[in-house]
């Protein structure tokens, strides 16, 4: 166990070599790291929000346009329904938090009752089991209605899964800016908390993440504008919708359900328009998608059609030929920035529901410098007490221990740049934590070779049996706290997260450092004691 071979001995140093080249940029401001030779590493370890400052925002989701999307499709469900079975309705309303379905024939209200429960889905999983309907479908006082009414179980589980979309929703966005730094967390029922850290200036942040961006393709109605819709009827089906005010336009009567929805959308581009450099947006559809607009502009050749954004028209354009490629362009008036925010809330997708900022707070980068400074006092002054402990107590292998030691902080540090983990207050923690871990590796190798060294058995076999047999326990140890860490990781979110990634790479490192490198000094000073009494027992 103590012999090592010349490539394994050329692997472990280009190993630690590796790691304090990757590690050492942590160490420069960026103004030294560019003067460096270009073939020198030079990435450094993002900083969290505590350390660096930034943008905290704490949003809120508006419940009540979740239920309003929720009666919307659910609506639309309720008329595919009947109709499929041939059950007509006189009206469908909403009021006081459910929904009222009036039925044409009183006498089909048994088979439309039947056929509406259907609409009720379970809430659970199949291995939880379920815990209730969404929604409780019954019958009206009056003859020929029915009512469906959301549970509250429903109602939670809708504002779930919304948190849910929007979280992914957000985190593509903050992604799509250029950072791998921020965090997206759900806090408490319908909030979500954006830790955007170096951020300083939050109006372009808002501006990205308040928006919906939702965007769909409406027919637009073939005879009656929005104008006459108003002083008349609005036709069933349709809805009046607003023009973009930077459009100047005016209002547009297009069909309430969309041909195509966002949802189709595979990707959105800003680039500029060919005929007068102008900033355009180019979209491509899915395959779904594609079909679908395909279908609708080989039907209606010479007609227009509505593209409209968050609710309100960007454009109409006239359908001069069939679409079928799948792709398109969007105008209206962009600038270079509007454009690329706006491809950028596309590519991301819809938010499924608006989101106002209810806490703002921008974490200045004095504080962060006043954390690291601190974090640096506690641990020099932390290391340097290891150091003279672990000498008094071990003597020579207690330099080997502090050698590992550094080789230990290297590599994690290393590790954690190559990977991009963001560094925060909980992630010194783990670091100072991963030290002593290594330590206590250190301490079990060494006193079991002082244990071998009582029964009688000579230096080299004491400490050959005191790394063998010590690794067994090291190992359990460190299998115990890095299923801690990985439950942290699973379970938790955030600065959680972070200590448990700085905790993981710790224990990677800290076998590495105190079993492999400890071994080998340990190894190269015994060949060197040996090689130096063989020339002294050498006769003159």
């Amino acid at each position: 166990m103590l012999h090592f071979s010349r490539f394994k001995t050329i692997a472990i140093l280009l190993t630690c070599l590796a790691g304090f080249l990757v590690a050492l940029p942590n160490f420069f401001t960026k103004e030294q790291l560019a003067t460096w030779p270009s073939f020198m590493p030079k990435n450094q370890m993002p900083l969290g929000l505590d350390l660096q400052g930034g943008a905290h925002l704490l949003l809120g989701m508006d419940q009540e346009e979740i239920k309003k999307d929720w009666f919307n499709n659910l609506r639309d469900s309720v008329r595919k329904s009947l109709r499929d079975e041939r059950i007509g309705a006189s009206a469908i309303g909403v009021q006081g938090g459910q929904m009222s379905v009036r039925l044409v024939k009183p006498e089909e209200t048994e088979a439309a009752l039947k056929l509406l429960k259907k609409l009720a889905q379970p809430i659970g999983n199949a291995i939880l089991g379920s815990a209730g309907m969404d929604m409780e479908v019954s019958q009206g006082s009056d003859p020929g209605t029915i009512i469906l009414k959301p549970t509250e179980q429903g109602i939670r589980q809708r504002i779930a899964h919304a948190a849910e979309a929007s979280i992914a929703t957000l985190t593509r966005r903050v992604n799509a800016l250029g950072t791998s730094e921020a965090t997206v967390v759900r806090q408490g029922q319908d909030r979500i908390l954006i830790q955007y850290p170096g951020l300083q200036d939050t109006g372009p942040l808002k501006r990205i993440l308040g928006e919906t961006a939702k965007l769909t393709f409406h027919e637009v109605h073939p005879s009656i504008t929005a104008e006459d819709a108003k002083l008349t009827s609005i036709p069933t089906g349709y809805r009046i919708f607003p023009g973009a005010k930077d459009e100047g336009g005016g209002d547009y009567l297009l069909r309430e359900i969309p041909v195509v929805q966002g949802e189709d959308l595979a990707d959105a581009q800003p680039a500029f328009d060919s005929r007068n450099g102008e900033p355009v947006i180019n979209f491509r559809f899915n395959q779904s998608g594609a079909r679908k607009f395909g279908e609708f502009t080989k039907d209606n050749v010479g007609r227009p059609f509505a593209i409209v954004l968050d609710d309100k028209v960007l454009s109409a354009p006239v359908i001069r030929e069939p679409i079928l490629g799948g792709t398109g362009q969007i105008s209206g008036n962009f600038t270079v920035e509007s454009s690329n925010a706006l491809a950028v809330q596309l590519r991301s997708g819809a938010l499924p529901t608006k989101l106002t900022i209810v806490e703002e707070r921008t974490v200045g980068p004095s504080l962060g410098a006043d954390s690291i400074n601190a974090g640096k006092n506690a641990g020099i002054i932390g290391g340097i007490g290891v150091v003279i402990l672990t000498i008094l107590a071990y003597g020579t292998f207690g330099i080997f221990a502090v050698v590992g030691l550094l080789v230990h902080l290297m590599m994690t540090v290393a590790l954690m740049t190559l990977i991009g983990s963001t560094l925060t207050l909980p992630g010194i923690a783990g670091l100072v934590l991963g030290v002593a871990m290594a330590v206590d590796a250190n301490v079990l190798i060494y006193e079991r070779i002082r244990e071998e060294l009582r029964t009688g058995k000579s230096a080299v076999s004491a400490i050959d049996a005191g790394f063998t047999r010590a690794f067994i326990t090291i190992a359990d140890s460190q299998l115990t706290t890095l299923a801690c860490a990985v439950i942290m990781f699973w379970l938790g979110s955030g600065p959680i997260r972070g200590f448990a990634v700085t905790l993981t790479l710790g224990i990677i490192t800290s076998i590495f450092a105190s079993v492999t490198v400890v071994r080998l000094l340990v190894s190269r000073w015994l060949k060197a004691q040996t090689d130096q009494r063989r020339k002294l027992e050498v006769p003159v």
